[in-house]
């Protein structure tokens, strides 16, 4: 999937994939959601996320709503702070080594 964002083009056919969640619902559940985190080769990072009809990338039909996909781009710091809120320790890790202290 491609999109065009303030002038930026995000691939997911170019970019390197590094982390996926999903909310464990089946691909046909109206709740279903899964999102995959993306860095282009420039360093920037977005999410792509698809979902149900219930999920938060439904799309209006007719008079109700559908599943549907988009793309959102992150800052370095909005990246990071997603594999946190999803637990994506190992790719936390891996990605962001210096962000990452000691407790």
């Amino acid at each position: 999937m491609k999109k065009l964002i303030e002038g930026k083009m995000y691939n997911t056919e170019t970019a390197e994939e590094i982390a996926t969640w999903s909310n464990s619902y089946y691909s046909s559940d109206f709740h279903y959601c899964q999102e995959t985190l993306y860095k282009t080769k420039k360093g920037a990072y977005f999410i792509h996320g698809k979902g149900g009809p219930l999920s938060s990338y439904a799309q209006p039909s007719g008079n109700g709503r559908t599943g549907g996909s988009d793309i959102v781009a992150l800052s370095k710091d909005g990246a990071f702070a997603w594999l946190q809120m999803h637990d994506l320790i190992e790719e936390a890790e891996k990605e962001f080594t210096d962000s990452i202290e000691e407790a």
